[in-house]
């Protein structure tokens, strides 16, 4: 590697003593390469066009035999051919087709003007008749991408990952689609965005342990947020009734194929609704953004096929438990009896869940999560796991609550908001015990928040939209880092200068 490196430094010099900057300042294409294949898929095998044009991108490939070049040339829109001729390119310029073959290498950037041309076997190319270098490559681009071992070396160094994979550069695009298409959404029936702080002095919101930090001109220890509920609630306090916020979120937590500690996710709060205008809501909407980024709402995930047409499935997480081992958990009046019956049936009693209700959500999460592929709400949660959910309407020691689980996974959380200050205090109070009895994950009581919750906050409805995860499912990917641009990864060792990190 080093050794193609210094001959790349070379070629770079060469091509500055003949006039040829290997850094340009700019150059303007007249059309992208989609496009000139789109209009001018009429052109004949072995015909020409005398349309002038420019193209821009990276060379992928080369073939050099004798007075004949082809590369191939890559820009955002896709490849098209170069059909490099020496007779045409040296009439233009003495030596020119000697120095693209020999000075151009596989990565390199360049410009390239000339006429349509498509070839006997039916390529469609340009025909030069001039070139421009604009960035010489000084690293070759990997042979055979996906067949390294390191399959990590994929997110360490993404831009390698998406110039030589068409499918991670359709992800990502993917992704931008679906994210403006939520937007756009949610903006036609009335919703603003509003960005809340991202450093807090309390965090809140979702039961996680925060990244924390310190702002060192105010003195003033703080953590990085770790949703934005709290904060979007005090703006619907304060008049806006339907608002929304579509951010980056930071949780101090491990690494897996459905969790990175810095994640993007949406929250939407809605004035005079509860947790099942919510419901309506969110497969309106993701069946809306599925519909325009996939083209339909019945899709294929790793080998499933999931129809997100609605309505979709509701049950209670009761049933689901019931249906699933044979528990039912309303029939318990105390943690122990709970725990001997899941016990007998083999599940696993963490000592953390201290009651009926955590013991529940247990069993649900070991017996009901995984095989939930098709697209359900899971309703009604118990009120310990759910601190600023409203107390269910008719069902004691509920909340009103729905999960979204498709393809065996959480994808979207909701409340009927509670709106009781009162209530709200003890719930917070008792969470803030528990992070005081070693629990990092509980909340703790928000002054400022209780005290906008005391000036009044109206029936609401919320609900948040895990954005990675709904974006894994859009592009049929198995790992949450397939679709963040750059993960976090533990750091490599230093390398030498100008290479990457091993």
């Amino acid at each position: 590697m080093s050794d193609l490196r210094e001959t790349r430094l070379e070629k770079a010099e060469a091509l500055r003593a003949i006039g040829h900057e290997p850094y340009a300042l700019g150059f303007e294409p007249s059309h992208r390469n989609a496009a000139l294949q789109a209009d001018h898929a009429d052109l004949a095998n072995g015909a020409e066009r005398a349309l002038e044009v420019a193209v821009a991108g990276r060379v992928m490939t080369r073939r050099v035999m004798g007075k004949l070049a082809f590369f191939t040339l890559v820009d955002e829109s896709g490849p098209i051919q170069l059909y490099l001729e020496k007779a045409t390119l040296d009439a233009a310029a003495p030596e020119s087709f000697a120095q693209i073959t020999s000075l151009v290498d596989a990565g390199d950037l360049i410009g390239a003007m000339g006429t349509l041309r498509r070839t006997d076997r039916g390529e469609l190319s340009v025909k030069v008749t001039g070139w421009q270098m604009l960035s010489k490559s000084l690293q070759p681009l990997p042979d055979k991408w996906h067949g390294l071992a390191d399959v990590e070396k994929r997110y360490r160094q993404r831009y390698l990952d998406l110039i030589v994979s068409p499918q991670t550069r359709e992800t990502f695009r993917r992704r931008a689609q679906a994210v403006s298409a939520m937007r756009r959404w949610l903006d036609g029936r009335g919703f603003l965005e509003i960005e809340t702080p991202v450093l807090q002095s309390v965090s809140g919101g979702a039961d996680a342990r925060p990244f924390e930090t310190h702002h060192n001109a105010l003195d003033l220890p703080l953590t990085l947020r770790i949703a934005t509920e709290l904060h979007l609630k005090r703006l619907v306090v304060g008049g806006f009734e339907r608002v929304y916020e579509l951010g980056r979120i930071f949780r101090n937590e491990g690494v897996s194929t459905r969790h990175n500690p810095e994640f993007t996710s949406i929250e939407i709060y809605q004035a005079y609704t509860d947790y099942i205008g919510m419901l309506e809501l969110t497969e309106q909407l993701i069946a809306a953004v599925c519909l325009q980024v996939c083209g339909d709402t019945r899709i294929s995930y790793q080998g499933a096929e999931i129809d997100l047409t609605p309505p979709w499935r509701r049950a209670t997480m009761h049933e689901l438990v019931e249906q699933a081992s044979g528990l039912d958990f309303t029939a318990f009046s105390s943690r122990g009896q709970a725990a001997a019956a899941m016990q007998a049936k083999g599940l696993e009693v963490p000592a953390l869940a201290d009651s009926v209700g955590r013991l529940l959500v247990e069993a649900f999460e070991q017996t009901v999560e995984a095989d939930l592929i098709q697209p359900t709400f899971v309703l009604d949660y118990p009120v310990e796991n759910s601190p600023l959910a409203r107390a269910h309407r008719s069902k004691p020691g509920l909340v009103e609550r729905f999960e979204l689980f498709i393809a065996g996974r959480e994808t979207a959380n909701a409340f009927s908001e509670l709106t009781d200050p009162l209530d709200q205090r003890q719930r917070l109070e008792a969470q803030q015990a528990r992070k005081a009895a070693g629990d990092d994950e509980a909340q703790s009581v928000d002054e400022d928040f209780i005290h906008a919750l005391e000036v009044g906050l109206p029936p609401t409805g919320g609900l948040g939209i895990g954005i990675d995860r709904l974006v894994m499912l859009l592009t049929d990917s198995a790992s949450i880092r397939d679709v963040i641009a750059f993960p976090l990864l533990r750091p490599e060792a230093p390398a030498r200068s100008g290479e990457p990190a091993q």
